[in-house]
């Protein structure tokens, strides 16, 4: 089979295609002939080495974080599943393998794919559902008329945040772009604005807030003037570097660190099929076309969610 392999951290250039052997399905495990898989821009920073202290993870390394595939063979021990299944799954931040022909990935990481979506498509689900569901349910858990922000809202994370909280009844402001605004109205959104002024007023735009998501990565002082938007005893949600506490109001930060999970990514497709949770799929690509991904993300030219196609 072929599969996309780099024995070395470094540019674009590392990544290769080769022909490798058909994975063989262990103890709990499954093996996918994959449907496809999708960039996120932590495939870019472990291609680089820039986690490679914080995830060590062995050479080579097959890309593909997300995947979404057919079961062809169960491992021994597995169940709940059956040949011909279309699932989804993540991978462990330190194993990867979506960028294949064919992928091996323990059974406990998979859940059924949506119904109401192409199956490749559904490989868009895996990493930004499961980032989005720590953060909006398990960290926040956020509750029926609760104020929330999302700051990075666009996002392929921060649009189910928001999908997440408005479903959950909260009143959700959405920070990003205009060019977003159409369809963050159209996921939930009650209001959205343009790119924080952090050096306003958080009641410049609906502060303080019960709930703060902040996806956008920013400087150390500006993660402390998030805390202001923070209301007395509300938490602080971060993907991109934590938001300082204030003591005196009691108020609270969480850090996002996505992990698999099949029961957490069955209850995101139970949210899809149920029209709770729409994805936005920007691009579709053929997997050969993985290392010019990596590429047009680095120069910032990917305009969303990208898809790598594979069967």
């Amino acid at each position: 089979m072929q599969a996309i392999r780099y024995h070395q951290f470094g540019g674009t250039e590392v990544l290769r295609t080769e022909e490798v052997e058909l994975p063989a399905v262990g103890h709990g495990q499954v093996l996918l002939q994959v449907s496809a898989t999708s960039f996120n821009p932590v495939d870019d920073h472990i291609r680089q080495g820039v986690l490679a202290e914080a995830i060590p993870t062995p050479f080579p390394i097959t890309p593909g974080l997300d995947v979404s595939g057919t079961i062809v063979a169960l491992g021994d021990g597995v169940s709940g599943f059956q040949m011909g299944d279309a699932v989804i799954g993540m991978f462990p931040l330190d194993e990867h393998g979506g960028a294949a022909e064919y992928a091996v990935i323990a059974a406990e990481f998979v859940a059924l794919a949506p119904r109401t979506v192409p199956l490749a498509d559904a490989a868009a689900l895996p990493l930004t559902g499961l980032a989005a569901r720590q953060a909006a349910v398990e960290l926040a858990d956020i509750q029926p008329g609760q104020k929330v922000l999302v700051n990075g809202a666009g996002g392929a994370v921060g649009s189910i945040v928001v999908q997440l909280a408005a479903d959950a009844g909260a009143r959700v402001t959405a920070v990003d772009g205009s060019h977003h605004a159409d369809r963050l109205l159209e996921n939930g959104a009650t209001a959205v604005v343009g790119p924080l002024d952090l050096d306003e007023r958080p009641s410049a735009v609906g502060g303080p807030f019960d709930v703060v998501v902040n996806h956008v990565r920013l400087a150390p002082e500006d993660l402390a003037k998030l805390t202001a938007y923070v209301a007395d005893g509300g938490i602080a949600v971060s993907s991109a570097g934590a938001v300082p506490v204030d003591e005196e109001r009691a108020t609270r930060t969480a850090s996002v660190w996505v992990t698999p999970s099949g029961s957490n990514l069955a209850d995101l497709v139970s949210r899809v099929d149920q029209g709770r949770i729409k994805l936005n799929i920007s691009d579709r690509r053929p997997l050969a076309e993985l290392a010019r991904v990596h590429s047009d993300a680095a120069q910032g030219k990917l305009l969303g969610k990208t898809l790598l196609t594979v069967n």
